[in-house]
């Protein structure tokens, strides 16, 4: 087997975390926030699972950005995408305090700097329902760099989403590289393992394991950050 390139899952693969615990916790921030423009914080944090759903099910015919705002101005109407900038204010001035919903692990910059030493390109295969701005703040809050990763993915970049098996064939077209040559890590079975479908490695990091539809995980190589790095030295 041929190793070129590594694809990380963000969200509870490198940045620990229970996701109910920080949706729960980013929704209350942004709810907060909002709530200053007229925003009613349930049908705020309605309309903005209703967009996420909308990107999660784009079909590729626009940006995640562009279908997320489409559906929140038919929520609110067309003059909400003026508020767009509000939104990003949240993120650059308030987001942070989310950051306390998360863990730490020191071994993800470990990781990453032992496969950028080995000559592996990475990527940051994030599901891309975030604005830059977001998914800049959680790359350091897993004490990383935006230049650790080749790219990463965003709802302004993508138009697909996990798990979309388009999303992941979009990241290799951009990277100009085939499956076959890459390895996904990841903590989400149905969202991250999903990539083998493509031909490529994957590896399932099983602290924060998400798991819906119950699948049989003995068909996956997985364990913690470390196991990832033996793996990795293996193929």
């Amino acid at each position: 087997m041929s190793l070129k390139a590594v694809l990380f899952d963000l969200d509870g693969t490198l940045l620990p975390m229970d996701q109910d615990v920080f949706v729960k916790t980013y929704f209350g921030y942004i709810a907060k926030d909002l709530a200053q423009y007229g925003y009613q914080p349930n049908q705020l944090i309605d309309a903005i699972w209703q967009g996420t759903i909308e990107m999660i099910k784009n079909k590729g015919e626009k940006s995640n950005e562009a279908v997320f705002w489409d559906k929140f101005a038919q929520i609110f109407g067309e003059e909400a995408k003026k508020d767009q900038p509000k939104f990003a204010k949240f993120y650059v001035e308030h987001f942070d305090k989310v950051q306390k919903s998360c863990g730490f692990n020191e071994k993800s910059k470990i990781v990453i700097d032992q496969l950028k030493q080995r000559g592996l390109r990475l990527a940051l295969a994030t599901n891309p329902i975030f604005p830059s701005i977001a998914t800049e703040k959680r790359i350091a809050w897993a004490g990383l760099k935006e230049e650790d990763f080749e790219l990463f993915t965003t709802y302004e970049n993508c138009r697909y989403s996990k798990p979309n098996l388009k999303y992941y064939q979009d990241v290799l077209d951009k990277m100009g590289i085939s499956a076959q040559d890459c390895l996904m890590v990841g903590n989400d079975v149905d969202d991250d393992m999903v990539a083998q479908k493509l031909g490529m490695k994957v590896f399932l990091v099983v602290d924060c394991l998400i798991n819906k539809s119950n699948q049989d995980l003995s068909q996956f190589p997985k364990g913690n950050l470390d196991d990832l790095l033996q793996y990795v030295k293996n193929i």
